[in-house]
């Protein structure tokens, strides 16, 4: 790929150490010196120094400064690097300078990329405060939803930046997603509107692949590989353990079972509970499997239960396994009573009916099959956001055919997965457990038709109970009677969970 040239160029000494510190863009008016990580602002030709930024914590991104790539036809180059906090994890900006010297920005976030650019407003925006998650607003006349309303604060910063937000202030953070039925590529937008400057800054982009970039001068992979995993002690019964992922924000311990608050980073006192009735997951954590297409690892695992608001002596649990592949992130993998799904997050705002019962979204419509609240009982392995035991939320599932759609809601997110059905069998192959194949089937497994005669669907319903007892008896060492009622006849269909959000301008 050929160098991106830039229209001008301005360039002077550190006035912290003398380094040179060049801007290329003429929206830049701060850089940080990678040499004594002061903090620069430009006024004219003029470089003043306000201060020095925190150091980057290595979040092992295959992007760095200077890398290069294409986006609508233009060239554009990284030149700048922004890492915010929320609450249950971290995300990075990337400024990219196109060709022209506009800026645009690259939202990176476990693995999911939005490449956005600034948007003017036709009118005045409200306080961040008005914008409830769940709502819905027209922004420049597009319909949104409300997805996400944080309060975030500035962690580290690297290069040339149009903008730069105080450190360690909070400020708010409000992502709206596009709401529509039309096909892909029209409507997964997101908007993000950035409190942190006034008036807010407002950007709006939609989801990409980095292959679909066409980016050079990536990040040499063997790096990560040769810093291995981070150590420390369990701070309950003082194993060694090992964080896999630069990004995880909990984890639990191998030994004893305790899980891990990692958010505020390894050293010190370690937040931790303790986690009785251990569950153990069919597929083990770490396993390798080929699911559409792409080699995925399990690095998380989640058992989870559903309570009907109707008749809250009813429960039902499922179980969700966290995959990650270093080019597409992470998605999740359920188990549930009623079959095996993959689903992960979606980037646009579904449109629900306003009677509930139905949702659209790319053209599709789904119809509801159950509305319920939804509980974390039990993690096992390494997880992005910081995930509690007994973490709670509002959950829908919708179905068209094998298609599926999911929304869980908290008090400052809600997220929506899209996904599909898959066989048991293909569970099996992908994770190579042959072995195991009685123990993954689901309802999904050997339907007779009507036509197939009473001995035929006789012995379907009674290999069906044979199936069903084997099941129970595997499972009767993991379930807790006063929190699982392991006879229940409810199900889970599908959905990702609380935590897996979708990239934006801002987080996702």
């Amino acid at each position: 790929m050929a160098t991106q040239s830039f229209q001008r160029s301005y360039r002077a000494p550190c006035p912290g150490c003398g380094a040179p510190v060049e801007f290329r863009s003429a929206q830049s008016t701060h850089a940080v010196c990678s040499y004594c990580q002061s903090t620069v602002v430009r006024s004219g030709e003029t470089l003043s120094r306000i201060g020095k930024m925190a150091e980057l914590f290595d979040d092992h991104s295959p992007l760095q400064l200077q890398a290069s790539g294409t986006w609508n036809g233009k060239a554009f180059t990284l030149v700048g690097r922004l890492q915010y906090k929320y609450p249950e994890g971290t995300w990075t900006e990337w400024h990219a300078v196109l060709v022209d010297g506009s800026s645009a920005y690259l939202s990176e976030d476990n693995g999911a990329y939005v490449f956005s650019t600034p948007v003017d407003m036709q009118r005045d925006l409200p306080e961040a405060g008005r914008f409830r998650v769940g709502g819905t607003t027209a922004i420049n006349g597009k319909s949104y939803g409300v997805a996400s309303n944080q309060q975030v604060s500035l962690l580290s910063a690297q290069g040339e930046l149009p903008r730069l937000p105080e450190q360690s202030r909070p400020f708010a953070v409000v992502e709206l997603r596009s709401q529509g039925t039309g096909t892909i590529g029209r409507d997964e937008s997101v908007l993000s509107i950035d409190y942190g400057t006034q008036p807010p800054n407002v950007s709006i982009g939609k989801p990409v692949l980095l292959d679909d970039l066409k980016l050079s001068g990536l990040r040499d992979e063997s790096t990560k590989d040769e810093k291995g995993g981070r150590q420390f002690s369990c701070p309950n019964c003082g194993a060694s353990l090992t964080v896999q992922l630069a990004t995880s924000k909990s984890m639990s311990c191998s030994s004893c079972n305790s899980l891990i608050d990692l958010s505020q980073g390894i050293g010190g006192e370690l937040k931790h509970a303790i986690q009785d009735e251990p569950v153990k997951p069919l597929i083990p954590l770490g396993s390798l499997g080929q699911l559409q297409g792409m080699e995925w690892q399990v690095v998380g695992f989640q058992h989870r239960m559903g309570t009907d608001p109707s008749d809250p002596d009813e429960h039902f649990g499922w179980e969700e396994y966290l995959l990650y592949n270093r080019q597409r992130g992470f998605t999740f993998l359920v188990d549930s009573t009623e079959g095996w799904s993959v689903v992960k997050p979606a980037t646009g705002a579904p449109v629900m009916a306003a009677n509930g019962q139905s949702a659209s979204y790319l053209g599709t419509r789904y119809q509801l099959k159950e509305s319920y609240s939804a509980q974390t009982t039990y993690v096992a392995g390494e997880f992005y956001w910081q995930v509690t035991r007994g973490q709670k939320t509002s959950n829908r599932d919708f179905a068209s055919g094998k298609s599926l759609l999911s929304m869980e809601q908290s008090a400052n997110e809600l997220t929506w997965s899209v996904g599909s059905r898959i066989e048991s069998d293909a569970v099996a192959k992908a994770f190579k457990l042959d072995d195991k194949k009685a123990l993954l089937k689901r309802s999904d497994a050997g339907p007779g038709s009507a036509a197939s005669g009473v001995g035929i669907g006789t012995i379907v319903i009674l290999f069906l109970i044979i199936l069903l007892f084997l099941l129970v008896i595997s499972r009767c060492s993991r379930c807790d009677p006063n929190v699982e009622n392991c006879t229940s006849t409810s199900s889970r269909s599908s959905g990702g969970s609380f935590g897996g959000f979708s990239s934006g301008g801002g987080h996702k």
